[in-house]
């Protein structure tokens, strides 16, 4: 039972191992084309903590349950951590069990998609309509009225509390 264990727990690491190796790792914008806020790869590294830098211009993805944001109940507003642009309302946010900020919408023309071929499947990536930069992915798993879970990294977030 023990050699079995130590099998499948090293399969699983390699298997880990063989996804971030496979990641795509350019210093180019999370989606392709030009943005209103555009930055040196040089910026961006300075304006950004190295996560944030990960997932908003290396398309990374943060440890799930890791993120503060998972736990935010406030009313107000969830920004890009790259630009400052307003993307999802509080209102929308939900616990989707999955680890990371969930929301089944997001403010109009604040969000961009592109098809994502990484890790042996084809998602919908989300991204920053004004800088780019990479958020996470939307599913078709999410609560009504709109049937889609916007996954999202909580590093990618800032929060903006709503004043009284």
């Amino acid at each position: 039972m023990a050699r079995r264990n130590l099998l499948l727990g090293g399969s699983a690491l390699a298997a880990l191992s063989a996804f971030a190796v496979l990641r795509p790792m350019s210093d180019s914008h999370a989606a392709e084309g030009s943005f209103p806020f555009e930055l040196s790869e040089e910026e961006w590294r300075a304006r950004l903590e190295p996560a944030a830098y990960d997932v908003l211009r290396q398309h990374g993805t943060e440890r799930p349950y890791t993120s503060p944001l998972n736990d935010e109940k406030r009313a107000g507003t969830f920004h890009c951590a790259g630009c400052d642009q307003a993307l999802f309302d509080s209102a929308t946010k939900y616990d989707s069990g999955t680890g990371w900020p969930s929301f089944y919408t997001y403010l109009e023309d604040a969000l961009g998609t592109s098809v994502d071929e990484s890790m042996f499947m084809t998602r919908t990536e989300v991204h920053c309509s004004r800088c780019g930069g990479h958020q996470g992915h939307v599913f078709e798993d999410g609560p009504q009225p709109t049937g889609l879970r916007y996954c999202i990294n909580g590093v990618a977030l800032n929060f903006v509390p709503a004043t009284a």
